[in-house]
């Protein structure tokens, strides 16, 4: 079990995450749902150790949460010039021996010989997750897993989540889009002015889908209707 206790981050005098308390359970894909400049990306590069935290506490099993434990896909995946996707595969791999990615690729079905640089922008994201998948680790944090990749394989990486809780893995998702999440997740939490508002189970998402259209347009306010005549 992710356990996050009184979770806090700032940039300078900007305070992003302001004690966020968050449990995630294995064999459950926990979605993060927010606006631009909600904290998501903070949240996730907190948890991976690619920045320090200004108070809390991020606790696996009731030890300190370590990089070890998870396998990151950050938004923009990076990649080394004239680096080729077989060559990619082959040293993230290089601690799982079970992993085939000749055969994992078989879903995707992307030219490992090219150079990397060549790819679009949605065949580097499928790259980056099946890196994700060979490292096996016990947490899956994706950052906008979902963000320029075509329909087909939107849908392929829904299947393959699902198959991976089922073996005990905790997914961790953000999105800015809810319907991206609804067919995916078992609980989703509102991450607002940098805190968790509410975490909702399956049966609310429904009534959370009401409640952010209703802010969405009240926020709005007359605007629209002095541009466009209803």
């Amino acid at each position: 079990m992710l356990k996050i206790n009184n979770l806090q981050a700032a940039y300078g005098d900007n305070q992003v995450l302001k004690n966020i308390n968050l449990t995630c359970l294995p064999s459950e894909i926990h979605g993060i749902l927010g606006m631009n400049g909600a904290g998501k990306t903070t949240l996730f590069r907190i948890l991976y150790g690619f920045k320090e935290k200004n108070g809390g506490s991020c606790m696996l099993n009731d030890q300190q949460l370590s990089n070890r434990d998870i396998a990151f896909l950050e938004t923009s995946p990076f990649f080394y010039s004239y680096m080729k996707g077989k060559e990619y595969l082959d040293i993230v791999s290089m601690s799982n021996n079970n992993f085939d990615f000749e055969k994992w690729n078989q879903l995707f079905d992307l030219p490992l010989d090219d150079l990397i640089e060549t790819y679009s922008t949605g065949m580097k994201k499928k790259l980056a997750f099946l890196g994700i998948i060979s490292l096996d680790r016990p947490i899956m944090i994706l950052d906008e897993p979902f963000s320029g990749v075509d329909v087909e394989s939107n849908e392929k990486i829904f299947q393959i989540l699902e198959r991976l809780k089922s073996q005990g893995k905790t997914i961790i998702l953000s999105s800015h889009i809810l319907r991206s999440f609804t067919g995916v997740c078992d609980k989703i939490s509102f991450l607002k002015n940098g805190l968790i508002v509410k975490t909702y189970e399956k049966r609310e998402f429904a009534v959370l889908e009401k409640q952010l259209r209703n802010e969405i347009i009240e926020g709005m306010g007359t605007v629209l209707d002095e541009l466009i005549k209803p």
